[in-house]
């Protein structure tokens, strides 16, 4: 037998056997604790050296919540790229840790569901509170812009939510706030018909009274050349807007004309008022084309659908209606709010319509589903509710150009953000079919403004005793006090309690309220306040204003006074105390204890002749 043949290769490149293992090089020591910064340090140990010479309480420094636009919005253009098809859509798990993943609405064209802003994200609120009458989005969508009755207008951040500036605009409550398409200029309105108009940066340009009475609407053409204004005085006024001159005067409504919008497209205006009608006008020869008179009491607000077919009404009838202007016809009529629906905003990509009523709900509809539950003869409801997203009246909901961010202001004198919910969040506002459960419709999150670190959120200051530390075991939650304790109801005399002990005694006037009842009109964030009443215009932990409001932008009901009201607006004066007050109308008077009303219209009985009106 032969020998094997030579190997050609040489020896370094044979395989060899290896004795050794690898050896990791880098890396080899185990994790270390995050370096900590050294001028965080210092600053630390100065504030202990002030808390001890000053004796203050630390403020607590937190990380701000943000929702984060940017993002999602780089997300979807990276993956705009990379798609195998231009009808591709990433699908999500249904996670909360893959909110992440969440893009914006305008990727999702045919999923609505992604664009129903319900979850709760931050609560803002001036220093000096005072109802908060229209709330709008700059035009790039970094700020958002708020203007309130005390003639102000406040600039928060679109990003954290914090305060950014504040500005004394108007010497009159403003009433109606509005960018033009460019977004290059600003124009304004208030109670006592002066309109402005303001740079971004707050400029004031110009200003000069247009109107006798209160303006309650602005809306500008689509080439910004005019504008018109809606007003108490019951007419609708066109602008030139660059020599602030009158143009038409358009008049056919009976009353006082709460709002008007100009198309965004054609030159059609529609405007509504308080004689129930819903008119459309040419702007150019100033004739009503046509007069809508389905609503059954005063239109509220009015809204065009992002695409022009659609016109919304919201009236003090408790409906929102939607007309197809097309045809000149009632396209959908919706149903839900247990009291008048105040105003409307269309989502700028899905088909959504958002409604706020007086009742503190906000409500988005799905104007494209089917109007009865398939199957059935239920008409559908509303897509999602919020049914207290406010403690009053929601006078106006702005939409972030993006559409993932709602904005609402109210007349409980706060400007709330709303996101969009996590993905396949079991707490969420569709566990229940549409409506936040009772058990998880506590507003998760909700943090307070930066002068209240130190407070918890409804609740009473800390240092002055809180609600969980007045309550103790038993205690209902918001009210301060043990189940047990609760007292009898007003008219039926002291009532015993449940362990038969006789309530305790209504605090005296010198006295004044006593901590159960702060606690009591505190209440739960997002429930409302403790003590349900039919109507909530006016309240106060102490005496009652002197006159009500009587002003249409409120409710024009009751006024009450945990002290005895000194007389009601339009109705009736309710007082507990010492003075009961007289109503409006009625000239009645009921009080608790010393000073009774009158009996009678116009009566002055009493030791105090609390029937006077």
């Amino acid at each position: 037998m032969t020998d094997a043949l030579p190997l050609l290769l040489p020896s370094s490149c044979l395989p060899q056997a290896s004795t050794s293992r690898w050896q990791p090089k880098k890396h080899l020591l185990p994790p270390q604790r995050p370096t900590i910064d050294e001028g965080k340090d210092v600053d630390l140990s100065l504030a202990l050296a002030r808390q001890n010479l000053d004796a203050k309480m630390i403020k607590k420094t937190r990380p701000r919540r943000t929702v984060d636009y940017g993002g999602g919005m780089g997300r979807w253009i990276l993956s705009r790229k990379s798609r195998p098809n231009p009808s591709f859509i990433p699908s999500m798990r249904p996670s909360p840790p893959h909110v992440i993943d969440l893009l914006p609405p305008k990727s999702y064209p045919e999923n609505l569901s992604t664009s129903l802003c319900t979850k709760f994200v931050h609560t803002s609120t001036n220093k000096i509170r005072c109802p908060i009458n229209c709330v709008a989005w700059t035009p790039e969508g970094r700020r958002v812009l708020t203007a309130s009755t005390s003639g102000e207008f406040t600039l928060w951040n679109g990003l954290t939510f914090n305060f950014e500036t504040i500005l004394q605009a108007h010497d009159s409550p403003i009433r109606a706030l509005k960018f033009n398409h460019s977004g290059a200029y600003l124009a304004s309105a208030d109670q006592s018909g002066v309109i402005k108009y303001f740079q971004p940066n707050m400029n004031n340009l110009t200003a000069w009274n247009g109107h006798r009475e209160a303006v309650r609407a602005i809306t500008f053409s689509p080439d910004d050349r005019r504008f018109a204004t809606a007003s108490d005085d019951s007419t609708v006024r066109i602008w030139d807007f660059q020599e602030s001159r009158e143009e038409r005067v358009l008049s056919g409504h009976g009353w006082d004309v709460r709002c008007v919008e100009w198309h965004a497209t054609r030159g059609l205006l529609v405007s509504g008022s308080k004689d129930n009608l819903v008119k459309f006008w040419d702007p150019r020869t100033g004739t009503c084309l046509s007069t809508l008179h389905h609503h059954k009491n005063t239109i509220q607000a009015l809204a065009w659908s992002p695409n022009g077919d659609y016109v919304a009404s919201a009236s003090r009838d408790q409906t929102v209606r939607m007309f197809d202007i097309r045809a000149m016809k009632e396209y959908r009529i919706l149903k839900g709010h247990k009291k008048e629906a105040c105003s409307l905003v269309f989502h700028p990509i899905h088909p959504i319509l958002v409604s706020g009523g007086s009742e503190g709900a906000i409500l988005h509809w799905d104007y494209n589903a089917p109007e009865q539950i398939p199957g059935t003869n239920t008409p559908a409801g509303p897509r999602a509710t919020l049914s207290q997203a406010h403690d009053s009246n929601v006078w106006s909901l702005a939409f972030h150009p993006l559409g993932h961010i709602l904005v609402s202001a109210s007349n409980d004198h706060t400007t709330r953000f709303w996101a969009r919910e996590r993905p396949g969040d079991a707490s969420s506002v569709f566990a229940g079919g549409g409506e936040k459960p009772p058990e998880a419709a506590q507003f998760s999150g909700e943090g307070p403004d930066e002068d209240d670190e130190m407070a918890l959120p409804g609740f009473s200051y800390l240092g002055q005793g809180g609600a969980n530390a007045s309550a103790g075991a038993g205690a209902l939650p918001g009210l301060g006090m043990a189940e047990s304790a609760l007292p009898g109801l007003p008219g039926l005399g002291s009532a015993a309690n449940a362990n038969g002990s006789a309530p305790p005694p209504m605090p005296s006037r010198a006295e004044g309220p006593s901590r159960d009842r702060q606690q009591m009109d505190e209440g739960i964030p997002g429930f409302g306040r403790s003590e349900p009443s039919n109507s909530r215009d006016t309240y106060g932990s102490g005496p009652g204003p002197a006159n009500g409001p009587r002003d249409d932008h409120y409710n024009n009901n009751n006024n009450y006074g945990s002290e005895g009201g000194r007389g009601g607006g339009r109705g009736y004066g309710y007082g507990q105390n010492s003075n009961g007050g007289g109503g409006y109308d009625d000239r009645r008077g009921t009080g608790a204890n010393s000073s009774g009303g009158g009996r009678n219209y116009g009566s002055r009985w009493g030791s105090r002749r609390g029937g006077r009106y």
